[in-house]
C-alpha cells in the first residue's frame, strides 16, 4: 500500500498489521488511526481470516498521540487549543478502532514489540491476547506535560488497571513494566525479543483449530461482561 502508515500481510487465516512509522515511534495522529480503522474493518468484512495479529515496526510499538506540536507550543493559550483538539476528536476515533476490534469474529492477538504509550497502551488493552517483549514498558505522558489525558483511551486503561493502578498510570505518569502488567494479569505472557512473532503465530495457529463460530461467540460474550461495546 503506498504511502501507508501500516504494513499488512494475509497467510491463509491470519493477517498481520504492523504501525511503520520506526522513525516517529509510530505515534498517532486523525489520519493514522482513521487508516488503522479502515484495516480493522478490511479484517472484520474477511470471512477468511481467523486471527490478527497487531505489531510495531522498529523498537516501539505504538508511542501513541503525536505530541510533537503541543511540546513546541509558544504560549498557554495555543497549549490549551491544541489539547482540546487532540482531547475530543482523536480519543473518540481510538474508541472506534477499539470497538471494531472488541466486536469482531477474528481473534485479535497484540504483540507488543516495545514502549506503548498513551493511545498506543490503549490499543494494546483492545486485543483478545497480548504478548509483550521482555523490555516493553507502558505509560501515559500527558498530565506531566501539562496536558489532561482523558476521553475514551483514558476510561479503557482505567477499566482495566482499576482505580488505584490508573490514577498511578495517568496522574503520576508511572512507568509499568511488562512484568508488573502480567503480575496484575493485564496481559498474557511476556517472551525474549526474537521470540515475538513466533510466539503470536504460535497463539494464532492454537485458535485456528478452535470451531470458528463457538470461538466469535464466546469473545463476545466474554467482552459483553467485562466492557461491552463501552468499558463503562
Amino acid at each position: 500500500m503506498a504511502d501507508s502508515s501500516f504494513l499488512f500481510d494475509k497467510s491463509g487465516a491470519v493477517c498481520t498489521i504492523a504501525f511503520n512509522r520506526p522513525d516517529k515511534r509510530n505515534c498517532l495522529d486523525e489520519a493514522i488511526v482513521l487508516e488503522f480503522e479502515k484495516l480493522v474493518h478490511r479484517v472484520r468484512d474477511d470471512r477468511d481470516i481467523r486471527a490478527m495479529i497487531v505489531t510495531g515496526s522498529g523498537s516501539a510499538f505504538c508511542a501513541g498521540a503525536d505530541l510533537s506540536a503541543f511540546k513546541s507550543a509558544k504560549d498557554t493559550a495555543e497549549r490549551r487549543r491544541i489539547a482540546k483538539e487532540q482531547g475530543s476528536r482523536l480519543p473518540r476515533l481510538i474508541g472506534r478502532v477499539f470497538d471494531a476490534i472488541s466486536n469482531m469474529d477474528a481473534v485479535s492477538i497484540g504483540a507488543i514489540n516495545g514502549h506503548a504509550v498513551g493511545g498506543g497502551w490503549s490499543f494494546a488493552l483492545a486485543f483478545d491476547f497480548a504478548i509483550a517483549v521482555a523490555g516493553a514498558e507502558f505509560w501515559v505522558p500527558e498530565v506531566e506535560l501539562g496536558m489532561p489525558f482523558r476521553g475514551y483511551p483514558a476510561e479503557v486503561i482505567s477499566a482495566r488497571l482499576g482505580p488505584w493502578m490508573a490514577k498511578e498510570a495517568i496522574i503520576l505518569c508511572r512507568r509499568f513494566t511488562a512484568e508488573e502488567l502480567l503480575a496484575a494479569r493485564v496481559i498474557n505472557r511476556i517472551v525474549p525479543d526474537g521470540e515475538l512473532m513466533g510466539a503470536a503465530r504460535e497463539l494464532a495457529d492454537k485458535v485456528l483449530r478452535m470451531p470458528a463460530e463457538a470461538v466469535a461467540a464466546s469473545k463476545r460474550g466474554i467482552n459483553s461482561v467485562f466492557f461491552g461495546p463501552r468499558p463503562f
